[in-house]
């Protein structure tokens, strides 16, 4: 943690709920005193905490400490996206402006798929009975055109209590530059029906374009009634097993919140899981001196890929989830929330292997998750998925899976293979294993080289860090086909986004909206929205920095009059003067040129919306020195193993990770076998122990 948020001498706790495993890490010290423990436990989707404390119970123990040593618990969750896609969210209604009741259904009437005449778009998370309209109007600077109709109002909320409804969205017209409406409705919800959970749109995302602002703040009362009460669940069973320390919730965008601002703005947490593992990347790559690599995490449901330069992720301000196309952009809800920037594809551990209408083998995204899990687990799963194949591919030791904590059955993976894709292609089980296990790395090398080129970057002199319990299993196929020849599987890359939390700051962003033009410039405006912003992010960051050093970010997201798209520019952390103006403008036209190789010259430029981030200071790293090389270590075992390249089987060496010295060096083909995962160096490969008990992974010929 770069903050210092506890003692050397005490411990912080980091927890990720995935969709297969709770994944927990815990550290104690500082520097190279720290210490680490590891752990993994299934989770339990029907009261996710359980597993959490579970997996407490078991780390705790690991560690040698008591519930009273831990100062800090981190905590990230998939729980908010998963109840958006599974549309198991609470009974929400949205109370918007005449006229204005259609909004979430029509979007912006793109397509995201321009020749499909029978086309599927996402469907609205509130029904059309349930979105419910009252007079008033704003006009786009604030001015009221139309007064509250405050006994519409009352109205509209005795119907929807006859409804049922559990939690409400407020989003008005051009509430984002005058917010007055929103609260008054809101305050009026409060006074008739004090428990109904309100979301507004002038607090959960106050930025111009209605769709996406109306379909955030949707969004965040769906999931806010059920992440309440669990974030609650978890706090309360926290303290009674005696940790009575803050808990914070790792955000979307990377940076920690306390548990208050989690609860109260839910969809920030959409990819809190995900983050940690780009985080815990870009932390890695900082250790290592690699200014580009692929973050490449693979877990039990999904698969996440992230391109992290300069050593941080990339980061966006929108998110679409539940898509209806794979990997089309523009068929899933849109979130305006800042994000990091990755694609993420249904290929993990469970996911499902069938075969589609025409014959063929596909992979995911459904998933057998922890219950029942794939076959192979035993607990009543009938349905093959990739750990299955693995498996019969002899990529796993069947006692030792898990670091011996779940016993794998083979015949149960056998028979499932054989029945869903194996018999059908007139295949035994282990070849449609390698089928199944060929298909997985392509679509998650596929969905790596599309991320690379929507983001105008390529894969030439890039290094792969792969973590994950199925990234180290994956990792050197998948860079055999998008062409990278080097790959690290740093220590404790089971648990790597619960690691990773453990390396964020404390941060918070605030975004909102002000069209502004350069040729009309109102300095004193921007200034003072500017000051608003970093106070309400530096109260955010002030109830979990316990006194930390924090620096601010400040950015505008600017096009040229009449373009459809803005550019972020980077703005002085400071009260802006005019000398500023004519620098930003000019630093914008370098950023478009960057882009498009040249500015429009004689256009104005337009601001629609600022950003300010506050975060704690993340502490320097220094890059690890070279270590000696050192004698190979002993074998432990053989494996046979199909490769899933040429479909040979050989028999592999496995080694022990902890029994490799640094600078020690092994030839592929080979495993290297470690509690939480194992590292497959493939042929062609070698792997070298570095100064930090990292695996380095270097392909040494083609094939």
């Amino acid at each position: 943690m770069s903050a210092p948020l506890a003692s050397a001498l005490q411990a912080r706790l980091a927890v990720d709920i995935g969709g297969t495993f709770t994944d927990l890490a815990i550290e104690r010290g500082t520097g190279e005193a720290t210490q680490r423990w590891t752990a993994k436990v299934l989770t339990t989707p029907q009261a996710p905490e359980l597993g959490v404390l579970e997996g407490v119970r078991v780390v705790l123990g690991r560690a040698g400490l008591k519930p009273a040593d831990v100062a800090l618990v981190i905590h990230g969750t998939t729980l908010a996206t998963n109840a958006i896609i599974e549309r198991k969210g609470a009974r929400t209604a949205l109370l918007t402006t005449d006229g204005f009741r259609d909004v979430l259904a029509l979007g912006n009437e793109s397509r995201y798929d321009q020749y499909d005449l029978n086309i599927d778009l996402p469907q609205p998370l509130v029904p059309r009975r349930w979105r419910v309209t009252v007079p008033e109007r704003l006009d786009n600077e604030g001015h009221v055109l139309r007064p509250l109709d405050e006994e519409s109002v009352r109205r509209q909320l005795a119907f929807l209590r006859e409804e049922g409804i559990e939690s409400l969205a407020i989003g008005f017209l051009h509430s984002f530059v005058n917010p007055a409406h929103e609260k008054r409705a809101a305050a009026i919800v409060r006074q008739i029906w004090p428990d109904l959970p309100v979301s507004l749109s002038s607090e959960v995302s106050p930025e111009m374009r209605e769709w996406e602002r109306f379909s955030t703040t949707v969004a965040n009362a769906y999931v806010q009634p059920r992440m309440a009460s669990y974030l609650h669940r978890l706090e309360d069973g926290l303290r009674e097993a005696g940790l009575a320390c803050p808990l914070f919730l790792m955000l979307s965008g990377g940076g920690l919140t306390t548990l208050e601002t989690a609860a109260r703005f839910p969809i920030r947490l959409v990819e809190s899981g995900p983050a940690g593992g780009a985080i815990f990347a870009a932390h890695v790559a900082r250790q290592k001196g690699w200014a580009k690599v692929l973050s490449f995490d693979m877990g039990g449901t999904t698969a996440k890929v992230c391109l992290v330069d300069d050593f941080a992720p990339q980061a966006a301000r929108t998110f679409e989830v539940a898509r209806v196309g794979r990997f089309k952009k523009g068929s899933g809800l849109p979130l305006r929330i800042p994000v990091i920037e990755m694609v993420e594809i249904g290929a993990g551990g469970g996911s499902i292997a069938h075969l589609d209408s025409m014959g063929r083998i596909q992979v995911g995204p459904e998933s057998a998750g922890a219950d029942p899990g794939p076959a192979c687990y035993g607990r009543g799963g009938t349905l093959p998925a990739v750990t299955d194949a693995n498996l019969l591919l002899g990529r796993y030791e069947p006692d030792l899976f898990a670091g011996g904590a779940l016993k794998l059955h083979p015949g149960a993976a056998k028979d499932a293979m054989a029945a869903a894709v194996g018999e059908r292609l007139d295949l035994s089980p282990e070849m449609a294993a390698l089928g199944v296990v060929e298909m997985v790395d392509e679509n998650m090398a596929n969905a790596a080289r599309v991320h690379a080129i929507e983001s105008g970057k390529g894969y030439e002199g890039r290094s792969i860090i792969a973590f994950g319990g199925g990234g180290p299993v994956h990792g050197y196929r998948v860079a055999e086909k998008i062409g990278v020849t080097r790959l690290l599987v740093p220590s404790g890359a089971g648990v790597g986004s619960a690691i990773g939390f453990l390396r964020a700051p404390v941060a918070y962003e605030v975004v909102k909206s002000l069209y502004q033009r350069f040729a009309t410039f109102d300095l004193e405006a921007v200034n003072a929205l500017l000051a608003g912003m970093s106070a309400e992010a530096s109260e955010v960051v002030a109830h979990g920095s316990f006194g930390a050093p924090s620096a601010e970010h400040r950015l505008a997201f600017m096009r040229y009059v009449g373009q459809g798209h803005e550019i972020a520019v980077t703005l002085p952390a400071r009260e802006l003067t005019a000398a500023d103006v004519a620098a930003i403008r000019a630093a914008y036209d370098a950023e478009y040129t960057r882009f498009y190789d040249r500015p429009v010259p004689g256009s104005d430029v337009e601001i629609l919306s600022f950003a300010v981030t506050v975060a704690t200071v993340v502490e320097e790293v220094d890059p690890i020195a070279p270590v000696a090389d050192a004698p190979a270590p002993q074998r432990i075992r053989t494996q046979a193993v199909r490769d899933t390249a040429t479909g040979g089987v050989a028999d592999w060496a496995v080694y022990d990770r902890d029994a490799m010295p640094a600078g020690s060096r092994v030839a592929g083909p080979c495993i290297v076998a470690e509690a939480e995962t194992s590292t497959l160096v493939g042929p062609g490969w070698s792997c070298r122990m570095d100064g930090l008990g990292y695996l380095e992974l270097t392909r040494e010929s083609a094939r």
